[in-house]
């Protein structure tokens, strides 16, 4: 499997400060959940995903439709083996 270098900041420890840093991060699957962050940190945007299985749908629905948008939901596709 591949990898590839993605851009991140860490810290050595509690106290110290955010560096600039790489990290290796492999090729996603089909098995992955994949989001895009376009903000995060400073401003505390982040994204929330609820998985949910296929059972669910509906009711994932409902609650879009009642814009009880707290979350995106992300089907788990490993639910369909189960009907």
């Amino acid at each position: 499997m591949m990898t590839t270098k993605a851009k991140a900041y860490s810290a050595a420890s509690a106290t110290s400060l955010l560096a600039s840093t790489t990290i290796p991060r492999r090729e996603p699957t089909a098995r992955d959940v994949q989001i895009e962050i376009l903000f995060c940190g400073q401003h505390n945007i982040t994204s929330d995903v609820e998985i949910i299985p296929i059972q669910k749908i509906n009711k994932a629905y409902e609650r879009m439709v009642r814009s009880d948008g707290r979350y995106r939901f992300s089907i788990d596709l490993a639910s369909l083996k189960s009907e």
